[in-house]
């Protein structure tokens, strides 16, 4: 599972945070081992030079002004003022802001099908691909409400508790896959459960569920859960993902995946079934294709829902720290440019930690 930002703050609070504007600079780090080990080689093909004129151990004592030690000190001081200066490029920012803020809005409580099926690619460019798209363009037409998310296979978990950090969610959606929920199957009255109960304790504002999948396979009692949701005034609307002619299955070798028989499992959409949860939830049915038809569709309907006063925590007022850190890489590279690589002829013989030797 993922980690979520804290949630349910009461108040205005200070809770520091921290980010990179651009983490993608921190990808460079990857060249700071490349760096060392072109060091030590560089440092054995020096020994090795240094063999050909004699005893290195000689050498050494026909050299006295020449400091190996230095020359190790200043090449780390390099490679960690390298390391800094790649996470001053990736802009680091703390954020110390937490402001709870009361707007007019709606909670909506999303559950995705990650079982294999949704791998199928019947709709460009997958099921599972095409379901990312539309989540992220609808909560980019939010304004004001609340989002949460539940995933589902064999089994279903929640995993973006609800909130209003609209940016967290879209950061969740781009990571889903199949490998997410240990079990197969398509659990889809349970993931209505755990949507229900994800949904603000004591909260007036409307609320609706909105089920993506395939509807293939199904193991449980769906309708009946979302007759429960209606109960509860809560709409279960569905989006079916895929076609009813259907698709193979990609698997990870690169062909597809087959029965115990041998022959290739082709998926369909079951769209028999996801309407009837959706008029079981009082909810709509619309299938997904590779036009915003159902974006546009659900976006509608969730304008139907009143808006009432919801509660949301803001994370706001991220620093660019980067002045400090980069004052860090400043001092590294004086202090590396203070040290020689040959010992100082005036002041080898000051000797500040040793005592000289009272003569008897």
């Amino acid at each position: 599972m993922f980690p979520v930002p804290p949630l349910g703050v009461r108040g205005l609070k200070k809770n520091i945070m921290f980010r990179f504007a651009h983490p993608e600079f921190l990808y460079v780090l990857i060249i700071l081992p490349a760096i060392f080990a072109f060091y030590v080689y560089t440092q054995i093909v020096r020994y090795k030079d240094l063999r050909r004129f004699g005893n290195p151990i000689l050498l050494e004592q026909l050299m006295p002004n020449v400091s190996n030690k230095r020359q190790i000190a200043k090449f780390w001081l390099l490679l960690s003022a390298v390391g800094v200066l790649v996470f001053v490029l990736a802009g680091p920012q703390f954020g110390a802001k937490v402001d709870n803020v009361k707007k007019k809005g709606i909670e909506v409580m999303i559950c995705l099908d990650l079982s294999n099926s949704m791998m199928s690619r019947d709709v460009a460019p997958s099921r599972l691909e095409k379901s990312k798209q539309i989540l992220s363009k609808l909560v980019d037409a939010l304004d004001n409400d609340k989002i949460g998310l539940v995933v589902f296979a064999g089994d279903a978990y929640v995993q973006l508790p609800i909130t209003s950090d609209y940016v967290s969610a879209k950061m969740f959606f781009s990571t889903l896959n199949p490998k997410l929920v240990p079990s197969q199957g398509t659990a889809i009255g349970a993931a209505i459960h755990t949507a229900m109960r994800s949904f603000t304790p004591n909260e007036e504002s409307e609320k609706a569920i909105i089920l993506i999948t395939d509807g293939e396979n199904h193991e449980d009692d769906a309708n009946g859960a979302a007759d429960e949701a209606k109960k509860k005034g809560i709409r279960v609307n569905v989006i079916g993902v895929g076609t009813p002619s259907g698709s193979p299955i990609p698997d990870d070798l690169g062909t597809f995946r087959k029965d115990e028989n041998g022959d290739v499992v082709i998926t369909k959409l079951n769209e028999e079934m996801c309407r009837q949860i959706a008029s079981a939830g009082k909810g709509l049915y619309v299938r997904a294709d590779n036009t915003n038809g159902a974006l546009k569709a659900i976006e509608n309907e969730l304008g139907k829902l009143k808006k009432s006063e919801v509660e949301s925590t803001i994370y706001s007022e991220y620093n660019e720290q980067f002045q400090s850190i980069a004052l860090i890489v400043l001092l590294i590279l004086l202090v590396e440019f203070i040290i020689l690589e040959r010992k100082n002829r005036f002041l080898k013989n000051i000797h500040l930690f040793k005592t000289k030797k009272i003569k008897e």
